[in-house]
């Protein structure tokens, strides 16, 4: 095997045999360019070296590498909601998204709440997750739950969080109060005006100004209102720090800011990406992840990125995509120490036949070498199904 460093790979390079990372996952097949997109990840992965049989062909000619076209719109429906509505993890997500818009609208209203309310939710939360880790992050990738917007993205937040939280190995009772803070830490945005927080245009200096006084409203309600415990309530007040100092409300920076705070700003953009707004579309799960991995330490701890994508994926469960001979398929499991080779369910076979619902065919990408992933598909814009 030739070793060459992930330094010294260029796009365009052309290999005779297939070019493996990490030990025998396979980046590119033999003849096939290498992009640029493949080196990121690989540089985001600190993965230092590729191995392979062959040698490089350099082709100067070749200036830019084209992408497949898109799959075509067939007549697939992707929807969470019709295959999962009955089926237990997805009740218990929408049953917790229920209680925690409940238990918003009694802030709201000012009546006297208590954080042992919140404790149970949480507690139940994470039971949950422990059951059905990866259901949960299919359902915050689906967005299928329409309505309870606050409560339904805290939750999504509060989920990211726990995962992330425990891939770091935090102390059970952390993780606890992080996922109570993150259940929380948009709860102040009940104190601003719905002029505000959901307008869809463009937002005023003053409108922006109002926005990011929401931290110190979460923390009043938290401290005031539900007497939580600090660490619930440095979530609430710092989860819009940035690493390099230029968040609010205090400019904090590094490790100045709680590490629970750290671990929920991170959650808390990964899933504002992928979720739809009044004012813009959402991200496909492998764009948004991207756009995390290219912080380069700006907004976020570089530690909780790397502990995010290892549990949340490249490619992150319930994401659509193409592999290399044309078909289409559902990632439905990751490989921590693979994360370019998941485990997917054939959607539409390379033919394009589409695949009915009693036509189970599940693909380990580590397992079968000559296949691997090309690109994401966005399923709104193709219409691509959960079948």
């Amino acid at each position: 095997m030739n070793k060459i460093y992930t330094s010294d790979l260029k796009p365009g390079q052309i290999f005779t045999e297939p070019v493996y990372s990490e030990g025998d996952c396979m980046l590119v097949p033999q003849m096939v360019p290498l992009r640029q997109k493949e080196i990121d990840l690989l540089l985001s992965w600190n993965i230092e070296f590729v191995t392979t049989n062959g040698e490089i062909m350099e082709d100067e000619t070749l200036e830019e590498i084209p992408e497949e076209p898109p799959v075509a719109k067939g007549p697939l429906r992707f929807s969470i909601s019709d295959v999962w509505q009955n089926s237990g993890p997805y009740r218990a997500y929408k049953n917790t998204i229920e209680k925690l818009a409940g238990l918003f609208t009694a802030i709201k209203s000012g009546a006297d709440i208590e954080m042992r309310s919140v404790d149970t939710i949480t507690s139940q939360l994470l039971q949950d997750l422990g059951s059905y880790p990866d259901n949960f992050v299919d359902y915050i990738l689906g967005g299928e739950i329409s309505g309870q917007e606050l409560a339904k993205s805290s939750v999504n937040t509060a989920i990211l969080s726990a995962m992330t939280a425990q891939e770091m190995k935090l102390p059970p009772q952390k993780i606890h109060n992080i996922v109570a803070g993150a259940l929380l830490h948009d709860v102040g945005m009940l104190r601003l005006s719905k002029g505000i927080t959901e307008k869809k245009g463009g937002l005023s200096d003053a409108e922006l100004e109002q926005i990011k006084s929401h931290p110190i409203h979460t923390s009043k309600i938290v401290t005031k209102e539900l007497f939580g415990p600090n660490e619930v309530n440095l979530i609430a007040l710092q989860h819009h720090e940035r690493y390099d100092g230029k968040g609010y409300p205090d400019s904090l920076s590094g490790q100045a800011i709680d590490i629970g705070a750290r671990i929920v700003s991170v959650a808390d953009a990964f899933e504002a990406m992928v979720s739809k707004k009044s004012y813009r579309n959402s991200l496909v799960g492998y764009q948004a992840v991207k756009n995390l991995m290219s912080d380069n330490a700006s907004r976020f701890d570089p530690d909780v990125i790397i502990a995010f994508t290892k549990v949340i994926g490249i490619y992150p469960i319930g994401s659509i995509v193409r592999l290399n001979d044309f078909s289409v398929a559902r990632v439905v499991s990751l490989h921590t120490e693979a994360p370019l080779r998941p485990i997917v369910q054939l959607l539409m076979d390379r033919k394009g036949n589409v695949l009915g619902s009693r036509e189970v065919v599940t693909i380990d990408l580590l397992a079968e070498k000559k296949l691997f992933i090309k690109n994401a598909i966005d399923p709104d814009e193709f219409d691509v199904a959960n079948v």
